[in-house]
């Protein structure tokens, strides 16, 4: 019968502790262990495993499951890639998925009591519903024009009718899209050739009108232009398409010795929910349900690791393949921006391909 390392021997599996570390960070009281992911071809060799990924292996085990989506919020499971390219999508959504925002503020008059370079800031910060494909990215030597920028216009007078005052209050919603461009193109240097009414049938919005930008006394007049271009996080936040994006790790509780008795009913008193006894009498046992229904008792699970009464029967741990995603947008519908991110990430797969 040939040896585990003979040559031509079928594939071991790897031991239970081996598997464990190689599948789990492990969350002990105050650190956290095997938190690397195992990447070597030949790491297990003594053991005759080959630990070269695998394609077609891949595309079995990857999925991704919705948990929740909304307007502008999605939660879902990534299963089965590594924290890499996980983490990859992370910065992609936050620094290179395009969008559009107002880079350029051209003031006629501004008597209220906002400083021009304050106010140029929040109108810059304001997430607006643009679609930033239908536009070319501008570089500061090119005009503006109908293919780089649009034209939003805020004109607001306060005044005084009776004892009610009038636009005291300057919200997103006053800021008019132009879709013949700017009204002094002298002065803004930019120059429609045609109008982008087909372009923007709906014209351009803010994500949210009521926000606030200044507040007016009677008399007091905000008049500008606001020209918007398409840029990128890395750039400048004001660019970045989510408010965040972000994952973490399925966390699992696993009983590794079975508590029985008056232990599972103190468990399950410890951590309600988390834990629950089956069964009745001196054979009751406690049984572990999913940890991430039950994020706030996590940190008392960990806790419980490291305590002579639990350690040999409780364990904590974090699966390495499957990230509990979060993206939280601006605007833009959630699932439209991570298709982004992948075919951005695909772009430079290609670019790498092309250079070698």
């Amino acid at each position: 019968m040939p040896s585990a390392g003979a040559a031509g021997a079928l594939p071991a599996q790897l031991p239970a502790h081996m598997q464990i570390q190689r599948d789990n960070v492990i969350c002990g009281p105050d650190l956290n262990y095997h938190t690397e992911t195992v990447k070597q071809n030949d790491i297990y060799k003594l053991l005759n495993i080959n630990n070269a990924w695998d394609f077609r292996d891949w595309v079995d085990k990857f999925r991704i499951k919705v948990q929740q989506k909304d307007k502008l919020d999605m939660q879902f499971d990534m299963v089965g890639i590594d924290p890499a390219i996980a983490n990859a999508f992370r910065r992609i959504l936050i620094a290179e998925v395009p969008t559009m925002a107002i880079e350029h503020v051209f003031y006629v008059n501004n008597t209220s009591i906002i400083t021009d370079e304050v106010l140029a800031h929040r109108l810059g910060l304001i997430p607006l519903n643009a679609d930033s494909t239908l536009f070319e990215f501008k570089t500061r030597e090119e005009a503006a024009s109908e293919k780089n920028t649009f034209v939003l216009r805020l004109q607001v007078t306060c005044k005084r009718q009776g004892s009610q005052m009038v636009n005291d209050r300057v919200y997103a919603e006053d800021l008019k899209f132009m879709p013949m461009g700017s009204l002094m193109p002298d002065e803004t240097g930019c120059r429609f050739a045609v109008g982008q009414q087909q372009m923007l049938p709906q014209g351009v919005q803010p994500v949210d009108d009521k926000i606030l930008l200044a507040k007016l006394r009677p008399g007091q007049v905000i008049d500008l232009e606001a020209h918007c271009i398409k840029g990128q996080g890395k750039e400048h936040a004001k660019w970045s398409p989510v408010a965040t994006s972000w994952y973490r790790l399925l966390p699992e509780v696993v009983i590794t010795k079975p508590i029985m008795g008056e232990r599972a009913d103190a468990i399950a008193q410890e951590c309600p929910g988390l834990f629950e006894v089956e069964g009745k009498g001196k054979g009751r046992k406690a049984k572990a349900n999913s940890a991430r229904e039950h994020p706030k008792l996590l940190e008392k699970v960990r806790r419980m690791c490291g305590e002579q009464f639990w350690e040999d029967h409780v364990r904590l741990q974090k699966r390495k393949d499957h990230f509990l995603w979060t993206i939280e947008s601006t605007g833009q519908p959630p699932k439209v921006l991570f298709m982004a991110a992948i075919d951005i990430l695909a772009a430079k797969c290609d670019k790498l391909l092309e250079s070698l």
